[in-house]
């Protein structure tokens, strides 16, 4: 039986990991440097389909410039990948969506909420104080409202204030003008 040096069981470790990761996972960690950094600004790799890369751009003219120069990059990426790429396709298709699903969401918060009284519900841990704040917390918002509502005219089916647009759309509010289109369906 022998005995391996550590240094040795951890190269065979970092050589398996190696061969495992994924073709697109390592020519997304080597593309600024296979491409360059002005080309990378501009375009973002989205698949690998049947081995050919696709890529979005920028602008049709980055797509179009690049899809000139794909068999040049093709063979600098084929060097550094585990599986040759047979083509490249560049396209804007994507750029903007692509862009958009990185963003994480904004967080609203509740003063910014349409529905932000300007308190604080106190939060208690027992039935009765919850029920009356609960309670609480609804009159206020129904008081809230109320006044908020005050200079709205009111809609000419069901008298409910409603902001101007609907009326001047639908000439009702929007629940009796969708009440409307249902009845006609």
């Amino acid at each position: 039986m022998s005995f391996n040096s550590v240094n040795d069981i951890l190269g065979v470790l970092q050589l398996q990991a190696k061969l495992q990761e994924q073709p697109f996972q390592r020519l997304l960690k080597c593309w600024p440097e296979v491409v360059g950094k002005v080309i990378a600004a501009h375009t973002r790799p989205l698949s690998i389909q049947r081995d050919v890369l696709r890529v979005a751009t920028s602008s049709a003219a980055w797509a179009q410039n690049l899809t000139f120069e794909r068999r040049r990059l093709l063979v600098k990426l084929n060097t550094v990948l585990p599986t040759p790429l047979v083509d490249i396709r560049f396209s804007t298709a994507e750029w903007y969506a692509a862009k958009e699903t990185n963003n994480q969401p904004q967080t609203l918060l509740p003063r910014y909420h349409p529905s932000y009284l300007g308190e604080e519900i106190n939060r208690h841990h027992d039935v009765e104080s919850t029920a009356k704040s609960a309670n609480a917390a609804f009159e206020n918002w129904a008081e809230a409202m109320q006044e908020r509502s005050h200079h709205l005219p009111l809609c000419p089916e069901c008298q409910c204030p409603t902001p101007g647009g609907e009326l001047q759309r639908w000439g009702v509010c929007s629940l009796c003008a969708a009440k409307g289109f249902s009845n006609n369906f």
